[in-house]
């Protein structure tokens, strides 16, 4: 079988910063697999493309670019803004503010935004809302370990369904 549109794939794969000699940033190993549905919009699609045709126990080892994957740093997704709305019934939680920490910021139109604080001061925290990957040449490498078709409720609803009806992904 064949890595194609609705196929439920399992794979495993080291995702390294630049080369295959750099930061290993993810690694999913036999242990704990990436299982998903191709072809559903829900990856890169320039990830998908690299794995399209592959069969079972095939091997694949490329690099995206920041423009194939999350894109440039865009400065202008890097804001102040004011420390007091870190703030929860008028008093900010400890540790929150921190350099590097994730968080997740509510716009005026109830979309959530998730980012990297940068650095602080009493009045404004400077957070990067890009992709924490943008900037990034991507360099993955890994094995298919299975192939299934998907079942019809996987197809209604699009994605992998694991046994049990837990989605992980």
């Amino acid at each position: 079988m064949l890595i194609e549109e609705n196929k439920i794939v399992t794979i495993t794969y080291t995702l390294r910063e630049s080369n295959q000699a750099g930061e290993l940033l993810e690694r999913m190993d036999a242990n704990y697999p990436f299982t998903f549905m191709f072809g559903t919009g829900a990856l890169l699609p320039t990830f998908e493309a690299q794995l399209q045709g592959l069969s079972e126990e095939g091997i694949f080892e490329f690099t995206l670019t920041p423009e194939e994957a999350y894109g440039k740093v865009e400065e202008g997704n890097i804001i102040d803004v004011p420390r007091v709305i870190f703030q929860i019934e008028g008093a900010e939680p400890p540790n929150l503010v921190v350099k590097d920490n994730f968080v997740a910021l509510t716009d005026e139109g109830g979309l959530t935004h998730h980012g990297k604080i940068l650095n602080f001061d009493e009045r404004h925290v400077k957070v990067d809302f890009n992709h924490v990957m943008a900037g990034k040449n991507l360099h993955f490498k890994g094995a298919v370990l299975h192939i299934r078709a998907a079942t019809v409720d996987e197809l209604i609803q699009k994605h992998y369904i694991p046994k049990g009806g837990v989605r992980r992904n």
